[in-house]
C-alpha cells in the first residue's frame, strides 16, 4: 500500500542536538492529523523534512511516493505549505502576491481570484499588503498553501491571528479538502481546537514520538477518567450526595450540581445505575478527557521512564 506520507526511523540531529530522533508514521490520502508537541518538541523539523527543506541525518521520508527532497518538480506541484510565520513583500496587494506563486505553480491568474473569495479576501485583493492585519496575513498564506489542490498539504501553527469565525472558516476549507483527498497535517499548540478537527494526534517530545492515535485510541491507552456532573432534582445536591453514597472524590459544585472523576469501569457501573427509575438528577453532563490532558499525561509517562 502506498501511503502519501511515510516517515521510516526518521532523525535529523544538528550536531549533538537531536531535532527529531527515530520517527515513523504514514499518512493516507484524506487523513487529518494533528503534530503536537511544545517547542522544541520536533514539529517544525520533521515538516522540512517533508518539504525536502532539509534532508535527514537516517531513515527515510516519502511524500507521494517520492523522496522530497530529490527535487522533483511535479511532486513539488502537489505539496502546499503555510509556515508558522507569514511574510510577504509589503509593497505588493494581495492579488498581485497571489498570482506570482500561483504563475511559479504553472496556474493561470484566475485561480489566484478564485482563491482570494474563497478565504474571504476578495475585498482586499487590490490593497497593498502592508495595510493588511495578522489575520488578513495569515489567510493569504493559506490561500498560497491551497494553489493547486494540493495533495499534501501542511500546516504549521495555521490559526495564529485568526478570530474563533476564522478559526471555524479555516477548518470548513480543511474539511472540503481532505473530502477531495488531500493528506493535511496541522502542527498547532490550540490543542482544544483540534479535538473535532484531527481525526489523529502524533505526539512528539524531544524529537521522540511519544504517542499516535485517535482520540478514541488515547484515551483507551491512558485510561484517564472522566468527569461525570450531575444537576439535582428537587432535594438539592444533598440529595444526590445520599443516593450516591458519598463516594470519595465528589465533588459539590453549588446546591443543585455535584460531579465525580470515573475510572472506565465505574463509568459504566455508574450509568447502568443512573439509568434506573428513581435517580435524583434532571440532567447529567460527560466530559471525557481532551487532548491537552492526554498530552499531560503522555508527557509525564515519557519523563517517568
Amino acid at each position: 500500500m502506498s501511503f502519501n506520507i511515510e516517515l521510516d526511523a526518521v532523525a535529523r540531529h544538528y550536531g549533538s542536538v537531536r531535532a527529531v530522533d527515530g520517527v515513523s508514521f504514514s499518512a493516507d490520502a484524506g487523513e487529518v492529523i494533528a503534530l503536537v508537541g511544545h517547542n522544541g518538541a520536533g514539529k517544525t523539523t520533521l515538516i522540512k523534512l517533508m518539504l525536502g527543506l532539509a534532508r535527514p541525518t537516517s531513515g527515510s521520508v516519502r511524500v507521494l511516493g517520492q523522496d522530497p527532497a530529490a527535487g522533483d518538480v511535479t511532486v513539488r506541484r502537489r505539496l502546499g505549505y503555510l509556515p508558522e510565520n507569514v511574510s510577504f513583500n509589503p509593497a505588493l496587494t494581495g492579488r498581485e502576491t497571489l498570482r506570482f506563486y500561483v504563475q511559479l505553480k504553472g496556474g493561470r491568474p484566475k485561480e489566484a481570484d478564485a482563491l482570494l473569495e474563497r478565504i474571504g479576501l476578495a475585498h482586499a485583493a487590490d490593497r497593498r499588503i502592508g495595510t493588511y492585519s495578522k489575520g488578513m496575513r495569515q489567510r493569504l498564506g493559506l490561500a498560497q498553501a491551497m494553489i493547486g489542490s494540493p495533495a499534501v498539504l501542511l500546516l504549521d501553527e495555521p490559526t495564529t491571528g485568526l478570530d474563533p469565525e476564522l478559526r471555524q472558516q479555516f477548518y470548513g476549507i480543511v474539511r472540503e479538502m481532505q473530502a477531495a483527498g488531500t493528506t493535511v497535517l496541522l502542527s498547532s499548540h490550540a490543542l482544544n481546537e483540534l479535538e473535532g478537527n484531527a481525526g489523529r494526534v502524533v505526539i512528539l517530545n524531544e524529537g521522540l514520538k511519544i504517542a499516535d492515535g485517535s482520540l478514541d485510541e488515547l484515551r483507551r491507552i491512558a485510561r484517564l477518567p472522566t468527569r461525570i456532573r450531575l444537576t439535582a432534582a428537587e432535594g438539592g445536591a444533598r440529595r444526590l450526595r445520599e443516593w450516591m453514597g458519598e463516594p470519595k472524590g465528589l465533588r459539590q459544585i453549588n446546591g443543585h450540581i455535584v460531579e465525580i472523576d470515573a475510572s472506565p469501569e465505574d463509568k459504566a457501573a455508574f450509568l447502568r445505575r443512573a439509568a434506573g427509575e428513581g435517580a435524583p438528577f434532571e440532567d447529567l453532563d460527560m466530559v471525557p478527557p481532551g487532548l491537552d490532558e492526554l498530552y499531560a499525561h503522555f508527557l509525564a509517562g515519557r519523563a517517568s521512564q
